[in-house]
């Protein structure tokens, strides 16, 4: 699998964490799955990401699909888990991807920078099965 570019992501971001990882695998992984390209004929729904640090998923997202608030193909909800909805607009496949609670678990125990940054880069060399479930 090709994983999307850390470093630029980073630099878009701010910073390395785990949920901006997260965004990125899962997009690149959605996207894959239901055969989309980046950027047009794409919609991302979100659920459960509106206070940060869960927020930085949504940067994530845009990187890896192209979809940004302001082509308005990206869009945020009210939710208690994170969920993420990938359409493809054209041929409507779709895929909705939670986190797996082994990983939940190990975002509540990232309780600082040093160990943000760990889990982050432990998570971008995981493979997305060991980290997604399928909704």
């Amino acid at each position: 699998m090709k994983k999307p570019f850390l470093q630029r992501a980073i630099e878009f971001h701010g910073h390395l964490g785990p949920y901006l990882v997260l965004g990125l695998l899962m997009g690149e992984y959605a996207l894959r799955k239901i055969k989309a390209k980046p950027h047009f004929g794409l919609e991302v729904k979100i659920w459960g990401a509106s206070q940060k640090p869960k927020s930085c998923l949504i940067d994530g997202l845009q990187l890896s699909t192209g979809c940004t608030y302001g082509k308005g193909n990206i869009k945020k909800y009210n939710g208690k888990g994170i969920k993420v909805k990938f359409i493809h607009c054209e041929n409507k496949k779709d895929i909705t991807l939670a986190l797996q609670e082994g990983i939940i678990e190990k975002l509540r125990e990232a309780n600082d920078h040093k160990n943000c940054e760990r889990l982050a880069r432990e998570l971008y060399k995981a493979c997305p099965e060991e980290i997604f479930i399928l909704l």
